[in-house]
């Protein structure tokens, strides 16, 4: 039987603020990406969160980002030496790495968040210098990664364990990367299209574009962001969806890599 994971964003809360619906998403999803500190989170949703997953068997990994809790992690930043930047990863790598192993439930992987992710995706130098840091830390870690990405052909090239991911909620360009926020369109609110999307993706194997064109794909991993309005619902619509198609829900350990 084919498997395919679900994972979803999460710890994404900050102090008194709350973000997401990480309660009612733990219910449905496999896979946690759980905030470090830098674009959201804080060391007490990090334990929360992470022993939310623990109780519901939910495998967790590392969201890093950009030191920017202002921007959300969603502003593009340049400059940065390479090495202040691999830095920074180590240190929310390791930060979450931590606290799980100190709660019982290891992480099994990495997932770049927002700008950093989409920038690496297509800058090499900066797609090496998260692999660089992943391996510093844990070389046994699965880094979730884009299809056409920079970040999967440097993860290759080191011989780094790779999970090929797709976006329910977001669209694609005719490259393979995730259309900007800022077009019109580029995010995904109506749950059929959500849905469709996926199933074009898992069953089909290939990505629709927003050209109306289509490209191969191999995903291991489906990613609902869990502050998109209506994400529990489109989470709950694309699990049942699946297995209805014969597909089993399952986490990254059990799923290709």
């Amino acid at each position: 039987m084919p498997t395919i994971d679900l994972n979803c964003d999460m710890g994404e809360s900050f102090g008194a603020y709350k973000i997401g619906d990480d309660a009612t998403m733990m219910d449905i999803i496999t896979t946690a990406n759980i905030a470090c500190g830098f674009h959201a989170g804080d060391p007490g949703v990090m334990r929360d969160t992470i022993l939310a997953a623990k109780a519901k068997g939910v495998a967790i990994g590392a969201h890093p980002s950009f030191m920017d809790l202002y921007g959300f992690g969603r502003r593009r930043i340049s400059g940065e030496r390479p090495e202040d930047i691999e830095a920074q990863l180590i240190y929310q790598i390791a930060a979450i790495q931590g606290m799980a192993a100190a709660l019982g439930w290891p992480i099994t992987h990495v997932k770049t968040h927002g700008s950093l992710g989409n920038m690496a995706a297509e800058d090499a130098d900066l797609a090496r210098v998260c692999v660089r840091a992943i391996q510093a830390v844990d070389p046994n870690l699965v880094f979730i990664t884009l299809p056409y990405s920079q970040t999967m052909h440097a993860a290759q090239a080191a011989d780094l364990a790779v999970a090929c991911e797709v976006y329910a909620d977001r669209r694609y360009d005719d490259k393979g990367m995730l259309a900007s926020r800022q077009l019109e369109g580029a995010v995904i609110h109506d749950l059929q299209q959500s849905v469709d999307q996926v199933l074009s993706m898992i069953c089909d194997k290939r990505i629709p574009t927003i050209a109306g064109t289509y490209l191969p794909v191999e995903a291991a991993t489906v990613c609902i962001h869990g502050d998109t309005p209506g994400a529990a619902a489109t989470a709950t619509a694309l699990r049942d969806k699946l297995t209805e198609m014969g597909i089993e829900i399952a986490p990254l350990t059990k799923s290709k890599t």
